[in-house]
């Protein structure tokens, strides 16, 4: 099922649907099938299209943890709880502050 939702999707990407919530949906398709790799690339599409996207944010620095690249996640989670704070999203705040909190040993 999950291959068949990630092709569906795939095949709007650069069509009038294109935006940040269906690369957003697409990443969060890759990272639920494992593709890491392809999951930080949609997640990064997401936010490009939309820099306030708290959620982006945070699945990205868990793509980017679950191919080991440390720095990546972090940096990902700082820029997301800028923007959760921003748009007082308290939720996204705490969560990602604690993912950050995990990676940095603090």
């Amino acid at each position: 099922m999950s291959s068949t939702l990630i092709d569906s999707l795939r095949k709007q990407c650069g069509g009038p649907r294109d935006g940040a919530l269906l690369r957003f949906s697409l990443g969060n398709a890759l990272l639920g099938a494992g593709d890491h790799a392809a999951a930080i690339e949609e997640f990064r599409h997401a936010v490009s299209f939309d820099p306030h996207y708290s959620a982006a944010w945070k699945l990205l620095g868990k793509a980017c943890l679950a191919v080991h690249d440390e720095a990546g996640a972090a940096e990902a989670w700082r820029q997301g709880i800028a923007v959760a704070q921003q748009r007082g999203d308290k939720q996204a705040e705490k969560e990602m502050t604690v993912f950050l909190r995990r990676i940095e040993g603090t």
